[in-house]
């Protein structure tokens, strides 16, 4: 069992509110910024790399069967039987079997979208700092990565961090998207690559500054007191840890700078979390071949993980496509674009969760949207009468919008809608 035993008034002060959903963990997954992320400068050689990857799990059988990983679970204990059952499957399954996902007493058959909705919420709650595995960066409330804490707080940990392994490797063979971004060197670990001083500025800014000034600076006639140690907390308690064996005693000069500085960077990245980053890389590997995923690097891996977040209004319409008397002219599909307009970028992903089961997009964008089994834009078709609230078949990302009357019905409606559907049945 994963056992919390953190100051909850103090992990809650920190915790930004996303988007309100009464269903998840306490805390809810905010929204990245724009400035946060960084698409690939060779736009062609990673969408050509991603088709290849793709194409060799399918030549090897990845998720192809014909067993199944199904996934029953419930939605009040969604994490615990999520863990049981994923750590209960041998590696060879993990790999191979098709995944289905099925909310307890929820009827619906799973063409995808319960699945997505099984990722996105599994990646709200496990990756969620609330619960003790993850905390934030310095940096920001956006990006996670491993927290010293969840050695003192987490009972099992090496166990919870396979899982989380293994969540994010049937993530990306499936195909599905987390609502969870992760700090740069995270991805990097994840690929086994060696750390740089670089990637020390999206963890920390300022610690990377100092060094920074360190390296590039002439520091002979300088009076900087700096030895080969470092204090650090552990459990409440301050203790001074050396880098190399007598650092206390070895000052940091003009001439080894680089080696403390290599060493410094190695300290903090890995801030005593070399067992639970282990386990973490273990269960990653226990589903996808190393080999395999080693063809991107840090940033692209991001992108294939978690996607993109700040919604391409243009991208999502010229991508759209309507069904039963509605077409890009309608008078109500040009209230639907004249509202959404007028959304915020949470409202818009809160509208894209309703209707494809994921808040995120695809590196390629609208056009790449994934259906039960293959690529599917998002559709809108007519339905319904003009009272009826708006419906969702995220199998097939498929939106039902009734005719309404005028454009504040519309929104009023699609507002509701978001907000208070939230699980699957058979229509």
């Amino acid at each position: 069992m994963l056992q919390i035993s953190l100051f909850e008034n103090e992990i809650m002060s920190y915790v930004p509110v996303r988007v309100r959903d009464t269903r998840v963990s306490p805390q809810q997954s905010p929204i990245m910024n724009r400035a946060n992320r960084t698409v690939p400068p060779f736009k062609r050689d990673f969408e050509a790399k991603l088709r290849n990857f793709y194409k060799k799990l399918e030549t090897k059988g990845y998720g192809q069967g014909p067993g199944k990983l199904k996934i029953d679970v419930r939605r009040d204990h969604l994490l615990q039987d999520a863990y049981n059952k994923i750590m209960s499957m041998p590696k060879k399954d993990l790999q191979k079997c098709k995944l289905s996902a099925q909310f307890d007493n929820e009827e619906g058959l799973d063409y995808g979208g319960p699945s997505r909705e099984f990722f996105f919420l599994i990646s709200r709650e496990l990756f969620n700092p609330y619960y003790g595995l993850f905390e934030y960066s310095a940096n920001d409330t956006y990006t996670v990565q491993i927290s010293p804490m969840s050695a003192a707080f987490v009972n099992n940990k090496e166990d919870w961090f396979r899982f989380s392994g293994r969540v994010l490797g049937l993530a990306l063979v499936h195909q599905y998207l987390l609502d969870a971004f992760f700090t740069r060197p995270f991805y990097k670990t994840l690929l086994k690559l060696p750390m740089s001083l670089s990637d020390l500025e999206s963890v920390d800014r300022e610690f990377h500054q100092s060094l920074c000034w360190v390296q590039e600076r002439d520091i002979s006639g300088e009076m900087l007191d700096l030895t080969f140690s470092v204090t650090e907390e552990v459990f409440g308690q301050t203790v001074e840890k050396e880098l190399k064996p007598g650092g206390q005693r070895i000052f940091v000069t003009d001439k080894n700078k680089k080696e403390y500085i290599d060493k410094i960077v190695k300290w903090r990245l890995e801030r005593g979390v070399t067992e639970q980053t282990g386990a973490l890389v273990q269960g990653f590997y226990d589903v996808v071949d190393p080999r395999l995923v080693s063809v991107f690097d840090a940033q692209e891996l991001e992108l294939v993980i978690a996607g993109t977040v700040e919604i391409d209004l243009s991208d999502w319409r010229n991508n759209t496509e309507y069904r039963s008397g509605y077409h890009d002219g309608h008078q109500v599909i040009r209230w639907f674009w004249s509202s959404i307009e007028q959304f915020t970028n949470e409202q818009r992903l809160r509208l894209l969760q309703f209707v494809t089961g994921t808040s995120s997009i695809p590196y390629e964008g609208f056009s790449a949207l994934r259906g039960s089994n293959s690529p599917r834009k998002f559709c809108i078709e007519k339905w319904g009468k003009a009272n009826s609230l708006p419906r969702a078949h995220t199998c097939f990302n498929r939106l039902d919008l009734p005719p309404y009357t005028t454009q504040n019905i519309l929104c009023e409606k699609l507002l509701l809608a978001i907000d208070e559907s939230n699980t699957f049945g058979m229509e």
